[in-house]
């Protein structure tokens, strides 16, 4: 075989986790298909372990990965410890997404086999979407995982708002997308490629190669990605979608859909435009800025539990902002340290919510934690922790990433920006113990017949993931070391082009 026979046949190997995803989302598409039974009926027995083997599987390839040499520097599809990193985190969120869900689908009619098929689909775009050097298979990414997402948030067609809060994410999404697809234009119509690596080499040293279109074309993918991960101004559509969709789905959105928007802008901008730093700095750090302040500031007036930690989720983009700003390696690794965390608390969280709103998500103000403490331990304990994590007490995952991130920015001189982090956190803490107060020292409401306690799968779920945040706050090194080597291969991608003749 000749060399880029080797080359083509290892870049297809290095397709093996989305292509074993691809294949077992058909496969879980037929077994539903051919179950029977009405298609209104919630029972469909072995649906979601079926999904959970399949994601199980996806894990093990992506593992296997690690025993692959890196793949070109040029290759569509990198190979490489970022990827492998945040294709674990990505699956970690869809784990999560079919533990919490059980019991809330079949009390919503939802338990339909095309929802965790969509789930399966969409975490295949997230890898894409975070793991390619090429703008037009990062876009394709993309578009993968929004349209699964789209759907996914007007799952309950019985819903107005699941509709509404989806017409509004597919309109904004749509927008979103024409500011990257023609950002990806202007970067092609001044470098002549779109491959990550090679525009770095377009660029040159200090950007000096870099013409206006390429100025520009970076500024507009950073207003793309912006959409994603739901940065002020570009945050319309979150609290209405995050609040109208379904509970289990909006904690696979809130994690999973950041998380991987967050990946593929650290790859984008410190594979390709690392040497445009002073291009795109002073737009990044004013979007992690007006971020904090404007989500904590609403987040601060919300009753309502499930729209507060919308904007909840809108803030913590802020503080990952950050750590994108510092445009660098260590910068990289602790937002990288802090989406796991991240990812853990939120899917919790949303968990607690779909579980104490009940069938309807009619019971969603804040009013309908008073004494929740003293009624159901199993959902008020875990919550506790999520709402600790979130607002960065210490002995948690919330708080070690925070750190790093304050680490990573007073390091490269960003002090204003890691003291506007410290004063958000605390405004932050007003809403988040607020929660907890009412938890633990408001009266109960008189107890309503039939209460149900958390399904097992959510139980075991809240469990795990409550003990993984504070294990993460205690023993943060093993994470963070991973992180750090993740991404050190971004920065190093660009050297490696110095071999090519």
């Amino acid at each position: 075989m000749t060399t880029d026979s080797v080359n083509a046949l290892g870049s297809l190997w290095a397709l093996l986790p989305e292509a074993v995803l691809s294949a077992w989302a058909m496969l879980v598409l037929l077994v539903d298909v051919f179950q029977k039974g009405s298609r209104s009926e919630p029972s469909r027995p072995g649906i979601a372990g079926l999904t959970l083997a399949g994601i199980a599987l996806a894990a093990a390839a992506n593992g296997w990965l690690l025993t692959l040499e890196e793949a070109a520097a040029t290759g569509m599809i990198a190979l490489d410890g970022f990827r492998i990193f945040t294709n674990f985190l990505f699956l970690l969120a869809g784990a999560l997404f079919v533990l919490v869900s059980g019991r809330y689908f079949d009390q919503e009619r939802l338990r339909l086999g095309e929802l965790y098929v969509l789930a399966l689909l969409a975490i295949v775009g997230m890898m894409v979407f975070a793991g390619s050097q090429d703008l037009i298979v990062i876009f394709l990414g993309l578009e993968l995982m929004s349209v699964a997402v789209y759907v996914l948030t007007g799952a309950n067609r019985r819903d107005r708002r699941s509709a509404e809060a989806a017409l509004k994410y597919f309109l904004l999404g749509a927008f979103s997308s024409a500011f990257f697809l023609f950002g990806i234009a202007l970067v092609l119509g001044g470098t002549g490629t779109v491959n990550l690596p090679l525009v770095a080499l377009s660029v040159g040293v200090d950007g000096v190669g870099a013409n206006p279109l390429v100025r520009v074309g970076a500024v507009l993918l950073a207003v793309g990605f912006g959409f994603k991960v739901a940065a002020v101004p570009f945050h319309m559509w979150t609290p209405d979608a995050y609040e109208g969709a379904p509970a289990p789905i909006t904690g696979f959105m809130a994690a999973g859909v950041k998380a991987a928007a967050f990946a593929a802008f650290l790859r984008v901008f410190l594979t390709a435009f690392g040497e445009l730093y002073d291009v795109w700095f002073l737009l990044v750090a004013g979007l992690a800025v007006a971020t904090m302040l404007v989500a904590n500031a609403v987040a601060l007036v919300q009753d309502n539990v499930k729209r507060m930690l919308a904007y909840s989720s809108v803030a913590h983009a802020g503080y990952l902002l950050v750590g994108l700003a510092t445009g660098s390696v260590p910068g990289a690794a602790s937002l990288l340290f802090y989406l796991v965390v991240y990812t853990l608390m939120t899917v919790g969280a949303f968990a607690v919510v779909l579980a104490v709103a009940r069938e309807g998500e009619r019971r969603l103000g804040i009013e309908a934690y008073s004494g929740l403490g003293w009624q159901q331990p199993a959902l008020a304990i875990p919550m506790t922790v999520f709402l600790l994590s979130l607002a960065g007490f210490p002995f948690t995952g919330g708080f070690i990433g925070k750190v790093y991130i304050l680490r990573a920015a007073v390091e490269e001189g960003l002090v204003p920006l890691a003291v506007l982090l410290v004063l958000a956190s605390l405004v932050s803490y007003w809403y988040y113990l607020r929660v907890a107060w009412y938890m633990w020292f408001r009266d109960p409401p008189e107890a309503e017949a039939g209460a149900p306690g958390p399904a097992p799968g959510l139980r075991a779920a809240l469990v795990a993931v409550s003990v993984a945040i504070v294990a993460l706050g205690v023993f943060p090194g093993e994470l963070l070391e991973l992180a750090e080597r993740s991404a050190a291969a971004l920065a190093g991608a660009p050297a490696a082009l110095g071999s090519l003749p």
